[in-house]
């Protein structure tokens, strides 16, 4: 007996058809793009883009701002990035032809406005958050600091000291050397084969070439870049975009900016976002903090904003001497811990017998108990410093600690640990002694042993009380979902720029999209 055969609806994919599509009703109330749409129509100015614009009179018409910053906007809240792909949406998608207007602006032009504007951004910036204040998202109770590392349009092999790059081009010399040798001895082709190695030696030496005229222009028309802090020096520069930094990260090296970003504790509304080309965070508290600070007295959200109970949480990586000492002549509310503040917490006392993730008992070094610095004699007059063994160990330097104390360092010859009959009970590892390359004991000392107490003991005391920890708590979670939002959810994890300024217009343009998304979901959108 057959099976029947089965029926199915007849379909045709070679007909036309014609659809009624209105371009508003695609942006649905509760949504991120009716609340850009809303704001862009609505709330912001966007005068301030116009000066930029002269084509009054002649030449082709420009595109209006209107309509390129919410097409930009809602690319970034989907993690699109490329100006390319950008102008592919605006020409194949019906929310991007709704914001657009059923236009498609070109890619140069998307491009051209995103690292041209980095004002306009900013100004575009403190407009959203005055409507964020309007709506009651700000609660002005408690703001986290934190930065957030991203890769930048730079690559870190382009890196190095003025030394290591001054070798970088003798190396391209002597490459180019050789390959030109290398062709002059095989300048008479016998067969096709040794043609095409020689084209290709010939390539590879315009390249090499061109790379050494890179690394030489570089050196004559720049200067060393010199690091922040006290002992101020050089840092490694890069040719490709020397105000951007070598960073290490996480997921190891890059070479990029940091995006230090301010953030309200009430719905995690970004007050700040600057960029700054380095990745210790010391110096950056302060120019953040009086950047918040004059915001908000421009918008006129409040006059010192400070001197109201604002409280003020950054991590371990902001702490340091100075930042004490300006948040306690400035007043300022602040919780910052020093890198030691968990082993003073009785919570952890018992952390550094777990190991690993899944917290196995840390294995057996074999490590001794040493001999303390205290049985070393120390003379703060002379600098000098004899060891348990007689022996007089070489000073090194007087150098100051992240705490402000400055210590005395010594440190002993190879020979004298070698044949020392202490070194077991002296070294943690007594065999570094035997080898040439090794060291001896080393040992330092505070030169005042009797000081008063600095601004980070102030800080360590108000950090360590209970109600410090019960503040400090709270910094992680209002600061670090902001980060996951904007790098692992909108997948903004990368700056596609070069320079400071136009970076810092990018980063606050990812920041826009966190803020007109909280604006979305907790904001009063009409409808």
């Amino acid at each position: 007996m057959s099976k029947a055969k089965p029926r199915f609806r007849p379909y045709n994919h070679d007909q036309d058809t014609i659809l009624v599509v209105n371009y508003k009703e695609q942006l649905q109330p509760g949504t991120f793009e009716h609340a850009v749409h809303y704001l862009i129509q609505h709330k912001l100015d966007l005068s301030v883009f116009y000066p930029r614009y002269c084509n009054k009179d002649t030449g082709r018409r420009a595109y209006d701002p209107a309509i390129l910053l919410p097409v930009i906007l809602f690319a970034y809240s989907r993690g699109i990035t490329s100006s390319r792909e950008i102008q592919w949406c605006c020409e194949t998608s019906v929310i991007f032809k709704a914001l657009s207007c059923d236009t498609a602006p070109h890619f140069t032009t998307l491009a051209k406005f995103v690292s041209s504007h980095a004002d306009e951004i900013e100004e575009l910036f403190e407009q959203v958050l005055l409507v964020c204040d309007e709506q009651g998202l700000l609660g002005h109770e408690l703001f986290a600091i934190d930065g957030c590392k991203m890769s930048s349009n730079a690559a870190k092999e382009w890196s190095g000291t003025f030394k290591e790059l001054e070798e970088k081009r003798q190396k391209l010399k002597r490459l180019i050397r050789h390959h030109l040798k290398e062709h002059h001895e095989r300048d008479e082709a016998e067969t096709e084969a040794e043609l095409d190695r020689d084209i290709r030696r010939a390539k590879t030496v315009l390249s090499l070439d061109e790379s050494l005229q890179k690394v030489d222009r570089f050196l004559k028309t720049s200067s060393p870049r010199m690091g922040q802090g006290k002992r101020r020096k050089e840092v490694k520069s890069n040719i490709t975009d020397n105000e951007s930094g070598k960073m290490t990260t996480s997921k190891g090296t890059i070479q990029g900016y940091n995006g230090v970003a301010t953030v309200d504790k009430k719905h995690q509304i970004i007050i700040d976002a600057q960029a700054f080309g380095e990745g210790q965070e010391h110096h950056t508290l302060q120019p953040v903090l009086e950047s918040v600070e004059a915001r908000f007295r421009k918008l006129g959200i409040a006059d010192n904003i400070y001197q109201q109970g604002t409280v003020v949480t950054a991590d371990t990586g902001f702490a340091n001497e100075a930042n004490m000492k300006y948040l306690h002549e400035r007043n300022i509310n602040g919780y910052i811990p020093d890198n030691r503040f968990r082993s003073r917490d009785p919570k952890f006392a018992h952390q550094k017998d777990k190991y690993g993730k899944r917290h196995q008992n840390q294995p057996d070094t074999g490590w001794k108990d040493i001999i303390p610095a205290r049985e070393f004699q120390f003379d703060p007059v002379t600098l000098t410093c004899i060891c348990p063994a007689g022996q007089e160990l070489h000073y090194e330097a007087t150098r100051t600690d992240e705490n402000g104390v400055s210590r005395a360092h010594f440190k002993g010859r190879l020979l004298q640990c070698r044949y020392c009959p202490k070194k077991h009970q002296c070294m943690q590892t007594p065999a570094s002694a035997d080898h040439r390359k090794g060291s001896g004991r080393q040992v330092t000392f505070a030169l005042e042993r009797n000081r008063a107490p600095s601004y980070t003991d102030w800080m360590k005391h108000r950090v360590d009380s209970p109600k410090g920890k019960e503040i400090y708590s709270h910094r992680m979670s209002v600061v670090e979902p902001v980060f996951g939002n904007i790098g692992t959810n909108k997948r903004l994890n990368r700056f596609s720029l070069r320079g400071k300024k136009k970076v810092q217009g990018q980063w606050q343009l990812y920041c826009l999209v966190h803020n007109i998304e909280k604006l979305a979901n907790y904001g009063r959108m009409a409808a």
